[in-house]
Protein backbone atom coordinates (compact mmCIF):
# COMPACT_ATOMS: atom_id res chain seq x y z
CA UNK A 1 0.00 0.00 0.00
CA UNK A 2 2.86 2.57 0.74
CA UNK A 3 4.20 2.28 -2.54
CA UNK A 4 1.37 2.15 -4.24
CA UNK A 5 0.46 5.16 -2.52
CA UNK A 6 3.69 7.15 -3.29
CA UNK A 7 3.46 6.65 -6.94
CA UNK A 8 0.36 8.09 -7.29
CA UNK A 9 1.36 11.65 -5.66
CA UNK A 10 2.57 13.88 -8.68
CA UNK A 11 3.73 17.42 -8.56
CA UNK A 12 1.23 20.23 -9.01
CA UNK A 13 -0.44 21.00 -12.18
CA UNK A 14 1.32 24.12 -13.95
CA UNK A 15 -1.44 24.77 -16.23
CA UNK A 16 -3.65 25.07 -13.10
CA UNK A 17 -1.54 27.43 -11.51
CA UNK A 18 -0.65 29.85 -14.25
CA UNK A 19 -4.86 29.84 -14.55
CA UNK A 20 -5.03 30.71 -11.10
CA UNK A 21 -2.81 33.21 -11.40
CA UNK A 22 -4.26 35.10 -14.08
CA UNK A 23 -7.63 35.22 -12.69
CA UNK A 24 -6.25 36.31 -9.46
CA UNK A 25 -5.06 39.11 -11.44
CA UNK A 26 -8.37 40.00 -13.41
CA UNK A 27 -10.40 40.14 -9.94
CA UNK A 28 -11.77 43.05 -9.02
CA UNK A 29 -8.57 44.03 -6.83
CA UNK A 30 -5.12 45.44 -6.34
CA UNK A 31 -2.84 42.91 -7.88
CA UNK A 32 -1.08 41.29 -5.04
CA UNK A 33 -3.55 43.10 -2.08
CA UNK A 34 -4.53 39.93 -0.64
CA UNK A 35 -1.08 38.58 0.19
CA UNK A 36 -0.23 35.21 1.10
CA UNK A 37 -3.76 33.60 0.10
CA UNK A 38 -3.32 34.55 -3.56
CA UNK A 39 -0.52 32.01 -3.61
CA UNK A 40 -2.52 29.85 -1.58
CA UNK A 41 -5.03 29.75 -4.19
CA UNK A 42 -2.51 29.01 -6.71
CA UNK A 43 -1.31 26.32 -4.89
CA UNK A 44 -4.59 24.67 -4.30
CA UNK A 45 -5.08 24.62 -8.03
CA UNK A 46 -2.16 22.97 -8.82
CA UNK A 47 -3.18 20.27 -6.41
CA UNK A 48 -6.37 19.97 -7.43
CA UNK A 49 -5.37 20.62 -11.44
CA UNK A 50 -7.82 22.62 -11.81
CA UNK A 51 -9.26 26.17 -11.58
CA UNK A 52 -10.75 27.43 -9.50
CA UNK A 53 -10.24 24.65 -6.63
CA UNK A 54 -12.87 22.72 -5.36
CA UNK A 55 -13.98 24.50 -1.75
CA UNK A 56 -12.30 22.88 1.11
CA UNK A 57 -15.00 21.34 2.55
CA UNK A 58 -16.18 19.70 4.41
CA UNK A 59 -13.25 19.50 6.77
CA UNK A 60 -12.41 16.35 8.47
CA UNK A 61 -10.02 16.45 12.01
CA UNK A 62 -8.13 12.83 12.29
CA UNK A 63 -6.73 12.68 15.76
CA UNK A 64 -3.99 10.06 16.05
CA UNK A 65 -3.28 8.80 19.34
CA UNK A 66 0.16 7.34 20.95
CA UNK A 67 2.00 6.20 23.73
CA UNK A 68 5.82 6.63 24.20
CA UNK A 69 8.53 4.43 25.96
CA UNK A 70 10.40 7.64 26.61
CA UNK A 71 8.03 8.50 28.85
CA UNK A 72 10.28 6.71 31.62
CA UNK A 73 13.13 8.89 30.89
CA UNK A 74 10.93 12.06 32.94
CA UNK A 75 10.87 14.36 29.79
CA UNK A 76 7.04 15.55 30.78
CA UNK A 77 5.73 15.36 34.68
CA UNK A 78 1.79 14.42 32.98
CA UNK A 79 1.59 10.92 33.69
CA UNK A 80 0.87 8.96 30.77
CA UNK A 81 -2.59 7.61 31.54
CA UNK A 82 -3.45 11.33 30.55
CA UNK A 83 -3.33 10.05 26.65
CA UNK A 84 -6.35 7.46 27.25
CA UNK A 85 -8.10 10.37 29.45
CA UNK A 86 -7.97 12.82 26.77
CA UNK A 87 -9.01 10.46 23.93
CA UNK A 88 -12.73 9.79 26.74
CA UNK A 89 -12.91 14.20 26.65
CA UNK A 90 -12.60 13.93 22.96
CA UNK A 91 -15.34 11.45 22.78
CA UNK A 92 -17.15 13.29 25.08
CA UNK A 93 -16.75 16.73 23.37
CA UNK A 94 -15.30 18.40 26.15
CA UNK A 95 -11.94 19.30 24.44
CA UNK A 96 -10.64 22.51 22.84
CA UNK A 97 -10.30 20.65 19.57
CA UNK A 98 -14.08 19.71 19.99
CA UNK A 99 -15.02 23.33 20.35
CA UNK A 100 -13.05 24.73 17.53
CA UNK A 101 -14.46 21.58 15.09
CA UNK A 102 -17.87 22.68 16.20
CA UNK A 103 -16.67 26.27 15.22
CA UNK A 104 -15.95 25.02 11.85
CA UNK A 105 -18.22 22.62 11.55
CA UNK A 106 -15.53 19.91 10.81
CA UNK A 107 -15.89 16.26 12.23
CA UNK A 108 -13.68 14.84 14.54
CA UNK A 109 -12.53 11.29 14.24
CA UNK A 110 -9.77 9.76 17.15
CA UNK A 111 -7.09 6.80 15.92
CA UNK A 112 -5.95 4.92 18.94
CA UNK A 113 -2.66 4.20 16.88
CA UNK A 114 -1.03 3.42 19.99
CA UNK A 115 -2.17 4.08 23.21
CA UNK A 116 -0.70 2.27 26.10
CA UNK A 117 -3.69 2.10 28.54
CA UNK A 118 -7.10 1.18 28.13
CA UNK A 119 -9.47 3.17 26.47
CA UNK A 120 -12.06 4.63 28.28
CA UNK A 121 -14.38 3.76 25.47
CA UNK A 122 -14.12 1.26 23.10
CA UNK A 123 -14.56 1.04 19.66
CA UNK A 124 -18.20 -0.22 18.27
CA UNK A 125 -16.45 -2.36 15.88
CA UNK A 126 -12.90 -2.43 14.88
CA UNK A 127 -10.39 -4.59 13.75
CA UNK A 128 -6.45 -3.90 15.08
CA UNK A 129 -4.18 -2.06 12.62
CA UNK A 130 -7.03 -1.79 9.80
CA UNK A 131 -9.15 1.30 9.81
CA UNK A 132 -12.69 0.41 8.42
CA UNK A 133 -15.45 1.95 7.29
CA UNK A 134 -17.53 0.64 10.35
CA UNK A 135 -15.00 1.78 12.76
CA UNK A 136 -15.22 4.97 11.53
CA UNK A 137 -18.58 5.32 11.58
CA UNK A 138 -19.18 4.48 14.98
CA UNK A 139 -20.17 7.24 17.56
CA UNK A 140 -19.01 8.54 20.22
CA UNK A 141 -21.00 6.92 23.50
CA UNK A 142 -22.82 9.52 24.45
CA UNK A 143 -24.28 9.60 20.77
CA UNK A 144 -25.91 13.25 20.70
CA UNK A 145 -25.26 15.16 17.42
CA UNK A 146 -23.94 18.67 17.85
CA UNK A 147 -25.11 21.64 16.25
CA UNK A 148 -22.68 22.97 13.45
CA UNK A 149 -22.80 26.92 13.33
CA UNK A 150 -24.60 26.97 9.56
CA UNK A 151 -27.61 25.18 11.51
CA UNK A 152 -26.71 21.88 10.43
CA UNK A 153 -25.53 19.12 12.50
CA UNK A 154 -22.25 17.56 13.01
CA UNK A 155 -22.03 14.03 14.37
CA UNK A 156 -20.36 13.48 17.42
CA UNK A 157 -16.70 12.16 17.53
CA UNK A 158 -15.51 9.04 16.54
CA UNK A 159 -13.02 6.59 17.37
CA UNK A 160 -11.18 4.10 15.71
CA UNK A 161 -9.51 1.11 17.01
CA UNK A 162 -6.11 1.12 14.95
CA UNK A 163 -3.63 0.49 17.50
CA UNK A 164 -0.38 -1.11 15.97
CA UNK A 165 1.25 -1.94 19.40
CA UNK A 166 0.43 -0.25 22.87
CA UNK A 167 3.22 2.36 22.65
CA UNK A 168 6.83 2.66 21.31
CA UNK A 169 9.18 1.39 22.86
CA UNK A 170 11.79 3.71 25.04
CA UNK A 171 14.20 5.06 21.54
CA UNK A 172 17.46 5.92 24.20
CA UNK A 173 17.51 2.21 25.06
CA UNK A 174 16.43 0.61 21.65
CA UNK A 175 14.64 1.53 18.01
CA UNK A 176 10.97 2.88 19.24
CA UNK A 177 9.45 0.90 16.73
CA UNK A 178 10.38 -2.03 14.07
CA UNK A 179 10.13 -1.03 10.44
CA UNK A 180 7.11 -3.24 10.27
CA UNK A 181 5.26 -1.24 12.90
CA UNK A 182 6.44 1.69 11.65
CA UNK A 183 4.96 0.71 7.78
CA UNK A 184 1.47 -0.48 9.50
CA UNK A 185 1.29 2.99 11.34
CA UNK A 186 2.13 5.09 8.11
CA UNK A 187 -0.36 2.56 6.03
CA UNK A 188 -2.87 2.80 8.97
CA UNK A 189 -2.40 7.04 8.06
CA UNK A 190 -3.19 5.97 4.57
CA UNK A 191 -6.14 3.91 4.98
CA UNK A 192 -7.79 7.01 6.91
CA UNK A 193 -7.22 9.52 4.56
CA UNK A 194 -9.01 7.22 1.95
CA UNK A 195 -11.63 6.93 4.08
CA UNK A 196 -12.41 10.16 5.32
CA UNK A 197 -12.32 11.51 1.76
CA UNK A 198 -14.50 8.76 0.32
CA UNK A 199 -16.55 9.95 3.02
CA UNK A 200 -17.00 13.65 1.52
CA UNK A 201 -14.39 15.24 3.29
CA UNK A 202 -12.39 18.20 0.61
CA UNK A 203 -9.87 19.13 3.39
CA UNK A 204 -8.02 16.85 5.78
CA UNK A 205 -6.37 18.20 9.65
CA UNK A 206 -4.07 16.98 11.57
CA UNK A 207 -4.28 16.02 14.88
CA UNK A 208 -2.26 14.35 17.81
CA UNK A 209 -2.41 12.93 21.63
CA UNK A 210 0.20 11.68 23.20
CA UNK A 211 1.34 12.11 26.50
CA UNK A 212 5.74 12.62 25.81
CA UNK A 213 5.41 12.62 21.99
CA UNK A 214 6.78 16.44 21.52
CA UNK A 215 10.09 14.64 22.47
CA UNK A 216 10.05 11.97 19.40
CA UNK A 217 9.08 14.94 17.18
CA UNK A 218 11.92 17.04 18.34
CA UNK A 219 13.84 13.78 17.70
CA UNK A 220 12.39 13.48 14.06
CA UNK A 221 13.00 17.07 13.12
CA UNK A 222 16.61 16.92 13.80
CA UNK A 223 16.98 13.83 11.85
CA UNK A 224 15.58 14.84 8.93
CA UNK A 225 16.86 18.73 8.74
CA UNK A 226 19.93 18.22 10.32
CA UNK A 227 20.40 20.40 12.95
CA UNK A 228 21.71 19.83 17.20
CA UNK A 229 19.38 18.38 19.17
CA UNK A 230 18.37 21.68 21.51
CA UNK A 231 17.38 23.40 18.56
CA UNK A 232 14.61 21.05 17.20
CA UNK A 233 13.17 20.41 21.47
CA UNK A 234 11.45 22.79 22.82
CA UNK A 235 9.48 22.53 26.40
CA UNK A 236 6.04 20.86 25.24
CA UNK A 237 3.37 20.89 27.96
CA UNK A 238 5.68 23.73 29.28
CA UNK A 239 8.55 21.95 31.47
CA UNK A 240 11.04 23.51 33.89
CA UNK A 241 14.43 24.06 33.37
CA UNK A 242 15.79 20.78 34.26
CA UNK A 243 12.99 18.62 32.83
CA UNK A 244 14.04 20.56 29.34
CA UNK A 245 17.86 20.17 29.83
CA UNK A 246 16.92 15.96 30.13
CA UNK A 247 14.55 16.35 27.20
CA UNK A 248 17.11 17.40 25.31
CA UNK A 249 20.01 15.10 26.55
CA UNK A 250 16.96 12.38 25.71
CA UNK A 251 16.86 12.64 22.39
CA UNK A 252 20.75 13.60 21.58
CA UNK A 253 21.15 10.48 23.51
CA UNK A 254 18.48 9.02 20.97
CA UNK A 255 20.21 10.51 17.37
CA UNK A 256 23.32 9.59 18.77
CA UNK A 257 22.33 5.81 19.40
CA UNK A 258 20.94 5.10 15.95
CA UNK A 259 22.24 7.33 14.29
CA UNK A 260 18.84 7.89 11.50
CA UNK A 261 19.23 8.22 8.26
CA UNK A 262 17.38 10.97 6.35
CA UNK A 263 17.31 8.69 3.08
CA UNK A 264 15.61 6.08 4.62
CA UNK A 265 12.21 8.02 6.20
CA UNK A 266 10.24 4.28 7.45
CA UNK A 267 14.06 3.63 9.26
CA UNK A 268 14.06 7.07 10.68
CA UNK A 269 10.29 6.91 11.56
CA UNK A 270 11.47 3.52 13.31
CA UNK A 271 14.03 4.56 15.37
CA UNK A 272 12.76 7.36 16.78
CA UNK A 273 9.31 8.22 16.15
CA UNK A 274 5.90 7.58 17.72
CA UNK A 275 3.35 5.74 16.27
CA UNK A 276 0.87 8.87 15.83
CA UNK A 277 3.78 10.56 14.21
CA UNK A 278 3.96 7.67 11.19
CA UNK A 279 0.64 7.44 11.02
CA UNK A 280 0.23 11.22 10.40
CA UNK A 281 2.84 10.95 7.90
CA UNK A 282 0.16 8.44 5.97
CA UNK A 283 -2.44 10.68 6.83
CA UNK A 284 -0.46 13.26 4.24
CA UNK A 285 0.52 10.39 1.86
CA UNK A 286 -2.90 9.28 1.65
CA UNK A 287 -3.97 12.91 0.63
CA UNK A 288 -1.83 13.95 -1.55
CA UNK A 289 -2.37 10.84 -3.65
CA UNK A 290 -6.06 11.68 -3.91
CA UNK A 291 -4.97 15.45 -4.71
CA UNK A 292 -6.55 16.65 -1.38
CA UNK A 293 -5.23 19.14 0.81
CA UNK A 294 -3.72 18.56 4.42
CA UNK A 295 -4.05 21.25 6.97
CA UNK A 296 -1.07 20.73 9.50
CA UNK A 297 -1.34 21.45 13.11
CA UNK A 298 1.28 21.96 15.39
CA UNK A 299 5.04 20.63 15.86
CA UNK A 300 3.87 16.70 15.97
CA UNK A 301 2.12 17.44 12.72
CA UNK A 302 5.24 19.37 11.11
CA UNK A 303 7.60 16.23 12.22
CA UNK A 304 5.29 13.88 10.35
CA UNK A 305 5.56 16.35 7.61
CA UNK A 306 9.00 15.54 7.41
CA UNK A 307 8.87 11.98 7.09
CA UNK A 308 6.05 12.50 4.43
CA UNK A 309 7.78 14.62 2.08
CA UNK A 310 11.28 12.50 2.20
CA UNK A 311 8.78 9.47 1.17
CA UNK A 312 7.49 11.52 -1.51
CA UNK A 313 8.60 15.06 -2.30
CA UNK A 314 5.66 16.16 -4.18
CA UNK A 315 3.52 15.53 -0.84
CA UNK A 316 4.16 18.96 0.13
CA UNK A 317 2.45 20.21 -2.73
CA UNK A 318 -1.24 19.04 -0.03
CA UNK A 319 0.86 20.45 2.88
CA UNK A 320 -0.88 23.68 4.09
CA UNK A 321 0.67 24.86 7.02
CA UNK A 322 -2.00 25.96 9.71
CA UNK A 323 -0.11 28.31 12.17
CA UNK A 324 3.42 28.13 13.73
CA UNK A 325 3.57 25.95 16.99
CA UNK A 326 5.32 27.68 20.12
CA UNK A 327 8.03 24.56 20.05
CA UNK A 328 11.38 25.74 17.59
CA UNK A 329 10.94 22.61 16.09
CA UNK A 330 8.17 23.33 14.10
CA UNK A 331 9.60 26.61 12.63
CA UNK A 332 12.87 24.56 11.67
CA UNK A 333 10.50 22.07 9.84
CA UNK A 334 8.66 24.65 7.90
CA UNK A 335 11.60 26.32 6.85
CA UNK A 336 13.03 23.47 5.17
CA UNK A 337 9.78 22.55 4.03
CA UNK A 338 9.47 25.57 2.46
CA UNK A 339 6.02 26.43 3.93
CA UNK A 340 4.95 29.27 5.69
CA UNK A 341 2.39 29.61 8.61
CA UNK A 342 -1.20 30.96 8.00
CA UNK A 343 -1.70 31.59 11.97
CA UNK A 344 1.03 32.82 14.41
CA UNK A 345 -0.72 33.15 17.92
CA UNK A 346 2.12 31.27 19.96
CA UNK A 347 -0.05 28.21 20.29
CA UNK A 348 1.29 24.60 21.39
CA UNK A 349 -1.82 22.59 22.57
CA UNK A 350 -1.50 19.94 19.88
CA UNK A 351 -4.94 18.15 18.61
CA UNK A 352 -5.37 19.74 16.18
CA UNK A 353 -6.49 23.04 17.15
CA UNK A 354 -4.43 25.55 15.37
CA UNK A 355 -5.09 23.66 11.93
CA UNK A 356 -8.83 24.68 12.85
CA UNK A 357 -8.06 28.07 13.78
CA UNK A 358 -6.80 28.36 10.06
CA UNK A 359 -9.01 26.72 8.20
CA UNK A 360 -11.38 29.95 7.88
CA UNK A 361 -8.46 31.19 5.80
CA UNK A 362 -7.85 28.54 3.70
CA UNK A 363 -11.49 28.32 2.58
CA UNK A 364 -11.66 32.26 1.83
CA UNK A 365 -8.49 31.89 0.10
CA UNK A 366 -10.12 29.58 -2.57
CA UNK A 367 -13.90 31.16 -1.79
CA UNK A 368 -12.31 34.51 -3.51
CA UNK A 369 -11.51 32.49 -6.96
CA UNK A 370 -15.27 31.36 -7.13
CA UNK A 371 -16.89 34.29 -5.75
CA UNK A 372 -15.13 37.43 -6.88
CA UNK A 373 -16.44 39.35 -9.65
CA UNK A 374 -13.38 40.01 -12.49
CA UNK A 375 -12.88 43.82 -13.91
CA UNK A 376 -15.17 43.20 -17.23
CA UNK A 377 -17.63 41.30 -15.47
CA UNK A 378 -18.16 44.31 -12.56
CA UNK A 379 -17.78 46.88 -15.32
CA UNK A 380 -15.62 48.29 -13.24
CA UNK A 381 -12.27 49.75 -14.62
CA UNK A 382 -8.55 48.62 -14.33
CA UNK A 383 -5.39 51.00 -13.65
Amino acid sequence: MLETTIAEIGPPDPVAMTAARDLQARLTKPAGSLGALEELSVRLAGLAGVCPPPLPEPAAVAIFAGDHGVHAQRVTPWPQEVTAQMIGNFLAGGAVVNAFARQAGASVTVVDVGVAAPLPFPPADAAPTTASTDALSAEAPSGDAVPAPTGTTLAPPRLLDANVRRGTRDMTVTAALTRDEARAAVETGIRVAGELIDAGAGVLLTGDMGIANTTPAAALVAAFTGVDAEAATGRGTGVDDETYRRKVDVVRTALDRHRPDPADPLGVLAAVGGLEHAALAGLILGAAARRVPVLLDGVIAVSAALAAAALAPDAVGAMVAGHRSAEPGATVALRHLGLDPLVDLGLRLGEGTGALLALPVVTGAVRVLHEVATFDAAGVSEK
